[in-house]
């Protein structure tokens, strides 16, 4: 081959390694590409003196500026900028800018972002007037990257609109998915977390085609998006099952990250210890990189989790002021602003901890910085309020938590999903909590019954959203039901399909995931006032019972005639033990029949648990309740008691709301003219088709749907709107997958998901068997199931179970139920008399009564 011919074969094939090894990099896999690009530099035989390298200059320094960005991905950092600086001697007018890309790369890559800035600012100029389009873009990524970083949202999101278009003119797979990507990071610091999860969906669709190996940094990504939601537990599931995938693709700085976010994860979620271990972890693996202004963040981690441990155990933190306050002078020369303040307000709280009120002030700037994040604006009003607390400055108190949850407020109007709306409520218990202690020291009823209205269900205020409707989401829904049939199936077999089961969890996941796309209206109801609640509860002959703690005794705040009071009740723990083992009881009876003496020894022990909560919950409340009707607010493990069972109770109307507002709406709602009834007999249980049966005999118009023809499509058809439903069917609480809480159909489970695609909510629904009058109780008493997502979705009245209940005595109950009802009886009080029949019917009736 003649010599011409060889250096062009030997040029082609090292613009083929370049090609290779840029494609790996681009995919998440540096080692795998520093191979690729070491292999085409020994074969243009650079650094020899008279190596090929010298007829391809341009092509060498490409390999070598994408190398030196391997070798910085893998840790290598004194390697990489030592390869960047041997390129000085290739550079020519054309590659300038080219060059100052890759070291504004690099120094990103390390943490000295002003550097790394300052790079790219000067690099795009240059590249525009070459027309390297290609390293344009890339410039452009990587600026907004930086701004990202800074908290500067406007400009980063210019450089992604500018690096998307040319990606796309230039049909740059990767590069535009990393833009998708990019803006998700984006729209997340901004708080639109719908928006952040629509753009990382489009990157992750560039990524699973291009650049799999950039789906785990994606991962990371998405479980920031689910903690800034609330949603800690979901977020550590998706990053602990990313993690293990760093160790192979030789991503230090980003497994770093995701180490870090982990530790965000566990401290957002109580587990102190946890955070701290990977909090260190990420900040050595940093500190190894030389990447000292990430390190600098997962110390802050580290100290957070160090103070809230301390907090959790009753120690008044010592080292953790001075640590932090030094710290936040650290991070602010870094110019991390929002995390210095992060470490400026931790300060004030360890001082505060230890009763240094004006040391505390000291750390509390007077305006919240330019570029702070909503949690970091959320924790300057918890540690402004708590300080105007230590000082009794109970308007001060207010002033500054009610500032904080306006804000929630309006962050959480951006939210269409019931999932986000009750996650987010996390961010806003310490100010409502702030709040209440002050209006307790305070001690006007109006005062109190504000905060604790503050305190709870505050995602029902928020205007219910359609979550967004897609083939893709469909068919994941058809298959679920498809594949839960197998599995319930199975179940009635005595065994289970762990295959089927799998995959279930699986879709649930992925249609989960899909409503947190859905962006709210930023429309809310307002908050019912104290005279507002009292005077509907005497025109309904009702008075209330607002439940609350104070450190780990039980509270209520009574209102009843015209006097509102602070009752004190018994103790938490002792009354949630208790209430667990009811459920367990109820449980035991709701079986098959039981030998005489197991079921004479369940029932005593029923009886013993109803004697414990009677003392604990009702019992000082009886000299103020005279005969009304009662309207119970609960808090936390309360939300699952059966107070028809207890023995004060019985015989009593009574009504359970998430909270007085709620309660109030459902009672001011119009009420449908001319819905018509619904009637839904299951499948395979055994008396539902006689219950059905019955009470069709007292509705003559309803509509009947059992046997083949009880269909999810033809049910949520005829209960769009409907007067009354009345479901005799099977149910399924999900602890761990609250909104996939169901009752079993013909043809598949109707979920609780489904109940938020009604165009018009059913006005009263009755749930007569099994448990989905259960919730899953979220921070700030936020509630999650069956019952609620009806609740949610407008329905005003749902009578349900909060524990199993016997088939065979449903049916009794039931028809009790609906014969008071048609004789024009409200709900609750038809409730309580059906509920005679049946000593132990754990029905509770949900709503406004």
């Amino acid at each position: 081959m003649p010599r011409v011919e060889a250096e062009e074969a030997r040029g082609a094939r090292a613009r083929e390694l370049h090609a290779r090894g840029l494609e790996a990099l681009n995919r998440g896999r540096p080692l795998l590409g520093a191979r690729s690009l070491r292999a085409g530099l020994r074969l243009l035989g650079w650094p020899g003196a008279t190596g090929s390298w010298q007829a391809h200059r341009e092509l060498t320094f490409r390999l070598l500026g994408t190398l030196a960005a391997a070798e910085v991905a893998r840790g290598n950092s004194d390697r990489g900028f030592g390869l960047l600086d041997s390129m000085d001697t290739l550079i020519t007018d054309d590659n300038r800018g080219v060059l100052l890309l890759q070291r504004g790369l690099l120094l990103t890559m390390i943490g000295r972002v002003d550097d790394a800035v300052r790079s790219f600012d000067a690099a795009v100029p240059l590249l525009e007037r070459a027309d390297e389009r290609v390293a344009l873009a890339r410039t452009l990524l990587n600026r907004a990257f930086i701004h990202q970083i800074a908290g500067e949202v406007r400009p980063a999101l210019a450089d992604l609109a500018r690096s998307e278009e040319i990606s796309r003119e230039l049909g740059m797979s990767v590069q535009l998915a990393k833009s998708f990507h990019g803006r998700g990071s984006c729209l997340l610091l901004a708080g639109d977390i719908p928006g952040a999860l629509r753009a990382f969906d489009q990157a992750e669709e560039g990524y699973a085609a291009d650049a799999d190996g950039m789906l785990v940094v994606l991962a990371v990504e998405k479980a920031r998006a689910m903690l800034a939601a609330g949603l800690g537990a979901d977020a550590a599931g998706v990053l602990d099952a990313a993690m293990p995938r760093f160790a192979g693709l030789g991503m230090n700085q980003e497994h770093a990250e995701a180490e870090l976010t982990r530790a965000q994860i566990a401290l957002s979620v109580g587990d102190h210890e946890t955070a701290r271990r990977w909090a260190v972890q990420a900040e050595r693996r940093f500190r190894r990189r030389r990447n000292e202004t990430w390190a600098a963040v997962a110390a802050l981690t580290g100290l957070r989790a160090e103070f809230a441990a301390g907090q959790s155990r009753g120690h008044r933190p010592v080292k953790v002021a001075t640590t932090a306050a030094v710290l936040a002078g650290r991070l602010r020369e870094l110019g991390l602003d929002n995390d210095a303040e992060a470490a400026e307000l931790l300060a004030a709280g360890a001082h505060l901890g230890r009763g240094e009120v004006d040391q505390a002030a000291a750390h509390v700037r007077d305006r919240p910085g330019r570029r702070s994040t909503l949690d970091t604006r959320l924790q300057r009003q918890v540690v402004r309020a708590r300080l105007a607390a230590a000082r009794d400055d109970h308007a001060a108190t207010f002033r500054h938590a009610r500032t904080g949850l306006a804000r929630l407020a309006a962050h959480r109007g951006l939210f269409g999903s019931i999932d986000l709306q009750t996650g987010v409520a996390t961010l806003g218990a310490e100010l409502a909590r702030a709040g209440l202690d002050a209006a307790l020291a305070e001690g006007r009823p109006a005062t109190v019954f504000r905060w604790l209205e503050h305190s709870r269900a505050q995602a029902f205020r928020s205007r219910a959203v359609h979550p967004l409707d897609d083939p893709v989401t469909a068919d994941a829904l058809a298959e679920l039901r498809q594949r839960s049939r197998v599995a319930r199936a199975s179940e009635l077999e005595g065994h289970r399909d762990t295959a089927a089961a799998r995959r279930c969890a699986e879709l649930e996941r992925q249609i989960r995931a899909h409503s947190w796309r859905t962006s709210g209206t930023g429309e809310h109801h307002a908050q019912a006032s104290l005279a507002e609640v009292r005077a509907e509860l005497r025109a309904a002959g009702a008075a209330l019972v607002s439940y609350f703690t104070v450190g780990t005794r039980i509270h209520a705040f009574l209102v009843a005639g015209r006097t509102a009071r602070i009752v004190e009740l018994g103790d938490l723990p002792t009354t949630t033990e208790t209430s667990t083992r009811l459920r367990g009881d109820m449980d035991v009876l709701s079986g098959r029949a039981l030998p005489a003496p197991l079921d004479t020894a369940v029932r005593t022990s029923a009886r013993r648990q109803l004697a414990v909560l009677t003392d604990h919950l009702v019992a000082p409340l009886r000299p103020h309740l005279g005969d009304e009707d009662l309207v119970v607010v609960p808090t936390g493990p309360l939300s699952g008691v059966p107070w028809g069972l207890i023995p004060d109770l019985r015989g009593r109307p009574v009504t359970v709301s998430p909270s007085a507002t709620v309660w109030l709406s459902g009672r001011r709602a119009p009420r449908p003219t001319a819905a018509g009834t619904l009637l839904v007999a299951g499948p395979n249980l055994d008396y539902a088709a006689d219950e059905v049966e019955q009470l069709a005999a007292i509705y003559p118009d309803s509509e009947t749907l059992s046997g083949a023809d009880a269909t999810v499509e033809s049910t949520m058809k005829a209960l769009d709107g409907c007067g009354v439903a009345h479901f005799a069917a099977h149910g399924h609480h999900e602890q761990d997958s609250v909104l996939f809480s169901r009752l079993d159909l013909a043809d598949g489970p109707l979920m609780a998901y489904d109940i938020h695609q009604l165009g018009a909510a059913p006005n009263h629904v009755i749930l007569a068997s099994c448990d989905v009058g259960r919730v899953v109780v979220r921070a700030g008493d936020e509630i999650l199931g069956f019952t609620a997502a009806l609740l949610y979705s407008g329905t005003r009245t749902v009578v349900s179970s909060v524990a199993r209940m016997d088939d065979h005595a449903a049916v009794g109950v039931m028809t009790a139920y609906h014969r008071g009802l048609s004789r024009g009886l409200p709900p609750a009080r038809a409730l309580a008399d059906a509920a005679v029949i049946e000593p132990l019917t754990p029905l509770v009736c949900f709503g406004s009564g």
